[in-house]
């Protein structure tokens, strides 16, 4: 069974670093590029940081440029996302998902591009 599965989830307060993980297993992501999204009560789901199969490439949404970091560990079929300086309006459930590709270099912003999601982990910044 291809799988996705995150971790790490949980109540920080404002200002607070957590660190998710996605494991894969029925695939390898050798070559996916990989992504992280969210979403809000009320909202839609949105990109927050993608990175591309041969870790060259990345992207981060404004809000959270130079606080969170996308990394992945190909050795060990995982993902991460490193959130720092946490604020309030980043509570939402965070999504990993995956795509298969072509080229090493690519990623993909968009929900629709992806072929595997996981099923989502809490996140909740409060004081």
């Amino acid at each position: 069974q291809v799988q996705l599965v995150e971790s790490g989830g949980g109540l920080v307060q404002p200002g607070g670093s957590l660190r998710l993980s996605c494991a894969a297993s029925g695939f390898t992501l050798d070559y996916y590029a990989i992504g992280w999204f969210r979403q809000a009560p009320g909202k839609e789901r949105e990109g927050v940081s993608c990175i591309s199969s041969g870790k060259n490439y990345t992207y981060y949404r404004d809000s959270v440029k130079g606080r969170f970091t996308i990394s992945r560990d190909n050795a060990k079929n995982t993902m991460y996302l490193q959130m720092n300086s946490l604020k309030p309006e980043d509570t939402a459930i965070y999504y990993c998902a995956a795509k298969g590709v072509r080229s090493s270099s690519v990623y993909y912003t968009s929900k629709g591009s992806y072929d595997y999601w996981g099923q989502g982990t809490q996140v909740t910044v409060s004081s």
